[in-house]
């Protein structure tokens, strides 16, 4: 039986409640380092090389490595403990950033060293994002999942305000102190979350067959809702992302410098960590299909502002907005996966769920950076807005499953 303290009755008592404290305060560092790695990253690329293609190339690499890894992550979340795998792939990012630091130091950085040490950190965040997620669910009583899900996001978002401005405050001092302050941040992530206590969950050891490894994504297939969500995100994000580019609208479009850079990445997480304290408190429970993909029609018109946008304060109304509407779609999407899928398969399931959102995450990034280069910056963005509302309209038919969808539970 899931440990739940009586307190826990309401959902701002989770934060009160030791593993799941420790869990989100864990959660926040290791995102905050994340944020500070990206904008040190972009920043520095984009000087070395002056390259839109090449900031595209990070997603691209980042896709690469979580699509060769996916089937052995989800294995892993199940057979192993959690809380370990999580830890181990902080200490992994922290070595990565540390080794970056080294780098920039000595001189000895080349884009194609970067890239080589994001594939680093985005094969550690492969095994690790469908370890953190499917850990929630066992840190706290199934009625209080979808709350505990959105003070998680609410972590995510609380890391991204403030980290990519200090990220770009930093770098002033140069670029070495940012990698510095990334990997300190890491270590003591991944020392949060070894010491939370979850409850000894005896893992599958089932044979390692191929249907094993398909599970996860035979489990998706067979559920057209699943199936539905999660290439909505895919497809909609694919065209919608744009913060590939954000060093470029930063430079060359805003005319601003690092600090506006780490301004234009923070932006989204204000509106985001709003929305996510209000759904923490307030869940969706009623026609969660229809919110869903009005969220994402919303996500789509904030980019077409964004893209158009010549005005620092617009581009930053515009991107909070953004980060609003994807916020509503993120929770409702992880909350349906996580209690709509067996403890058994959550590691599995939840792996194919990244792979979908680092698709449309990474791989949209790329796609950003070539239609960018075919097209230049402002145009790219603004079919990209102009894509993801129409996805949205089309997934609402071709999946009416998503639009009938009331409630979170069976």
């Amino acid at each position: 039986m899931t440990p739940e303290p009586p307190s826990a009755a309401r959902p701002a008592a989770l934060l009160r409640h030791p593993p799941f404290a420790l869990y989100w305060s864990s959660r926040i560092l290791s995102v905050a380092a994340s944020h500070m790695l990206a904008v040190a990253i972009g920043w520095q690329l984009y000087a070395l090389s002056g390259s839109a293609l090449d900031l595209g190339l990070v997603g691209l690499v980042q896709f690469g490595t979580q699509l060769a890894l996916t089937l052995i992550v989800g294995q892993t979340a199940d057979r192993y403990d959690r809380r370990v795998i999580v830890a181990l792939c902080r200490v992994a990012s922290a070595i990565a950033a540390a080794t970056l630091a080294v780098g920039t130091l000595g001189g000895e950085l080349t884009a194609g060293r970067i890239l080589a040490l994001v594939a680093v950190v985005g094969a550690a965040r492969t095994f690790e994002s469908p370890a953190t997620t499917a850990l929630v669910a066992s840190l706290v009583a199934r009625p209080l999942v979808p709350a505990a899900m959105a003070w998680s996001v609410s972590a995510t978002q609380a890391a991204r305000i403030v980290s990519p401005a200090l990220g770009g405050v930093l770098y002033v001092l140069g670029a070495e102190v940012v990698y510095l302050a990334v990997a300190s941040l890491f270590l003591i992530a991944a020392l949060l979350a070894a010491f939370i206590r979850a409850p000894n969950v005896q893992r599958d050891r089932e044979e390692l067959t191929l249907d094993s490894f398909l599970s996860g994504i035979l489990y998706i297939r067979n559920s057209r809702l699943l199936l539905g969500m999660m290439s909505l995100d895919l497809f909609a994000v694919l065209f919608g992302g744009a913060t590939a580019l954000l060093p470029i609208y930063a430079r060359d479009v805003l005319h601003t410098g690092p600090w506006g850079l780490g301004l234009l990445r923070s932006a989204p997480a204000v509106g985001a960590l709003a929305t996510s304290i209000v759904l923490a408190r307030y869940p969706i429970d009623r026609q969660v299909g229809r919110v869903m993909l009005r969220a994402v029609v919303v996500f789509g018109a904030a980019t077409v502002v964004f893209g158009a946008s010549t005005h620092l304060a617009l581009s930053l109304l515009a991107l909070a907005v953004l980060g609003a509407s994807d916020v509503v779609s993120v929770v409702i999407r992880a909350s349906l996966v996580q209690l709509r899928t067996p403890d058994a398969m959550r590691g599995r399931v939840s792996a194919v769920h990244s792979l979908f959102t680092g698709t449309s995450n990474q791989l949209g990034e790329f796609e950003s950076g070539l239609a960018a280069t075919l097209f230049g910056v402002v145009p790219a963005v603004l079919i990209g807005g102009l894509g993801t509302i129409i996805v949205a309209v089309v997934w609402t038919y071709f999946f009416p499953e998503l639009r009938r969808v009331s409630m979170l539970e069976r």
